[in-house]
């Protein structure tokens, strides 16, 4: 019933949206210090909400508990899918309890319905798909925010999403790649893959290559082959301009199967013997959730492979020196002011 839930959600998300709010969203959830999952003395799990001028939004983040003198944590950036929202997400990912074990930071920025009526980000609007303008900007704005405000290593900071947030993610890491040293993405599309309602309907049914990439960026993607809501041809199309921008990369693959679950195909590619560039997984049976999730969630798929977990392995093996931000933002400012 849940995979049915979201397969109906996902699709109904192409909708017109409403106006997005400029000031702060509806009333402001109250604190809490909850967990979820086990997690070090002192951690906590906290709503806030982030006023930019390209508009506002509430959040839930979890802080592990740290030493006072232990060095900047990183952070995760975590976007949900259509019909979910940062508790439920937090729940079906565990993302807390792994934040918890290996000491970094976790925000869950949400959707509301006033921005979208189902949750959903807009990855297939113009207005939401360019650096400078959109959600883009302010997701970009938030995350600034919180690495500056919270104390997070401005090196290690990554970004992930599951369906239309696994689609906003891509975009995101592609219009801000200063921000983010790699980038995550469970059953989405690849950025550019649409431009409005009907482009996006087919992009989820058939698979769309969206844009060339400009600029390499690490990248893990999971998708189930039985994916009925955005087609699993996706998947591979993200991993293949993920590869693009890299001069020559070396494939590697490993089949699998999780204990009384799924089995499944890791493609890994890497330059020489080097860490992991890009990797696409592909979870033979499973639809449109996220593998190996908790059933405390929605739209979760507890018998596929751990993609918390593995996209935690990914993240934390990738790094952005203050130099190569630096660059990065210099060709950026470069390729505005020559448009």
């Amino acid at each position: 019933m849940r995979l049915a839930s979201m397969a109906t959600t996902a699709l109904n998300a192409l909708t017109p949206k409403a106006a997005k709010p400029a000031k702060a969203p509806p009333k402001r959830a109250k604190r809490t210090a909850k967990v979820q999952g086990k997690a070090r003395q002192g951690a906590s799990f906290r709503a806030g909400t982030h006023d930019s001028e390209h508009g506002a939004r509430h959040y839930k983040l979890f802080t592990p508990g740290l030493a006072a003198d232990a060095r900047p944590p990183p952070l995760l950036v975590l976007l949900h899918g259509c019909g979910q929202t940062p508790d439920d997400f937090a729940k079906g990912t565990r993302m807390n309890a792994l934040a918890a074990e290996f000491g970094f930071m976790v925000v869950y920025p949400a959707q509301p319905r006033e921005a979208h009526p189902n949750r959903c980000w807009n990855w297939f609007s113009r207005d939401d798909q360019a650096r400078g303008s959109g959600e883009p900007a302010l997701l970009a704005s938030l995350t600034r925010r919180i690495t500056h405000r919270h104390g997070a290593d401005p090196a290690r900071v990554y970004v992930a999403g599951l369906s239309a947030g696994a689609s906003a993610a891509l975009i995101l890491a592609a219009t801000y790649p200063e921000i983010f040293a790699a980038v995550g993405a469970h059953s989405g599309l690849p950025a550019g893959a649409a431009q409005d309602q009907a482009s996006a309907l087919l992009a989820m049914q058939r698979g769309n290559p969206g844009w060339r990439l400009q600029h390499p960026k690490p990248t893990i993607i999971f998708h189930g082959s039985r994916d009925h809501v955005v087609h699993p041809r996706n998947g591979r199309l993200a991993a293949i301009r993920a590869r693009e921008p890299y001069a020559s990369l070396r494939a590697t693959e490993l089949a699998g199967q999780v204990p009384n679950g799924h089995r499944y195909v890791k493609t890994v590619h890497r330059v020489g013997s080097g860490r992991p560039l890009v990797e696409h997984w592909s979870i033979a049976g499973s639809g449109h959730a996220w593998s190996g999730g908790s059933s405390a969630g929605p739209f979760t798929d507890p018998k596929g492979p751990d993609a918390s977990r593995e996209m935690v392995r990914f993240f934390l093996r990738h790094s952005l020196s203050a130099r190569q931000r630096a660059a990065l933002a210099a060709l950026l400012v470069t390729a505005q002011d020559g448009r």
